[in-house]
């Protein structure tokens, strides 16, 4: 069965007197719900300002862990994350609805894990990364200008990195209507670490010392406390948030038409 530790952590920074950010997650309270449900795991960053980031932020996670919590148990979790984003985005939209000079919005990325299999959907510049073998991989793409015309060879990679459009966001839960997310499946091994992070940590710290932060650490909530305060003393100036996910065990499944099944 899949068994998994958590730790998570958030930090205002330096600069700011408010926290934007927020954390959230859903346990499974029983083995049979780790089977039909699973686990889910959420991160938003807020934007707007005047504290209506962190209505957006907050608004995003409430609304994806009521989602998650009144699914159908057994629904196809690569169907069911985007739609769940798409809840959130209609929600916030509506808060920030009359108020067109608030730019109220989030980043939103949530990762659900069931069985032996992580789905991971995202909107804005939230990251989530898979640690394995020493090595940390992002498994989600910024949706930000910077990032957008390095996709499409505009820019390098290294210029998108620098560039002055790296901060600012082409997609947030919120901003318009509708909302795109992309979504992405991987199969986890024991060992694996999954971690949620805001930009306020991923900005400050390349993939290669967040790996061997996490690596170096058995004690996990030592390891999401480390990279905050390494964040903090790089910059310190926007708000940094971690979630940290090691799986201990998982449950090898297929599929056949739909439904699980365990393989031998």
């Amino acid at each position: 069965m899949l068994d998994l530790e958590f730790a998570q952590t958030s930090d205002p920074g330096l600069v700011r007197e408010g926290n934007e950010d927020c954390l959230g997650h859903f346990p499974p309270a029983s083995p049979a719900e780790v089977r039909s449900r699973g686990w889910l795991f959420a991160l938003a960053d807020g934007v707007g300002g005047h504290e209506r980031g962190e209505v957006a932020s907050r608004l995003a996670v409430e609304t994806v862990l009521d989602a998650f919590r009144s699914a159908v148990p057994g629904a196809q979790l690569p169907a069911l994350l985007p739609r769940m984003v798409h809840q959130a985005n209609e929600r916030v939209y509506a808060a920030a609805s009359g108020k067109p000079a608030s730019g109220m919005a989030t980043t939103l990325v949530l990762c659900a894990l069931r069985f032996d299999q992580a789905v991971i959907s995202h909107v804005g510049d939230s990251r989530c990364y898979l640690i394995r073998d020493g090595r940390a991989t992002p498994l989600t793409r910024d949706h930000t200008l910077a990032a957008d015309q390095a996709n499409l060879g505009l820019l390098s990679a290294q210029e998108a990195q620098e560039a002055p459009t790296r901060h600012i966001l082409s997609r947030a839960v919120g901003a318009d209507l509708v909302v795109a997310p992309d979504t992405t499946q991987i199969q986890v091994n024991p060992g694996d670490v999954l971690m949620l992070c805001s930009d306020g940590l991923h900005g400050p710290l390349p993939a290669a010392e967040i790996a061997y932060v996490v690596t170096q650490r058995k004690d996990l909530q030592a390891a999401a406390e480390r990279l905050v305060a390494i964040a903090n003393e790089r910059d310190g100036s926007d708000n940094v948030s971690v979630q940290l996910i090691r799986i201990h065990s998982v449950e090898r499944m297929g599929m056949y038409r739909g439904k699980p099944y365990k393989l031998r």
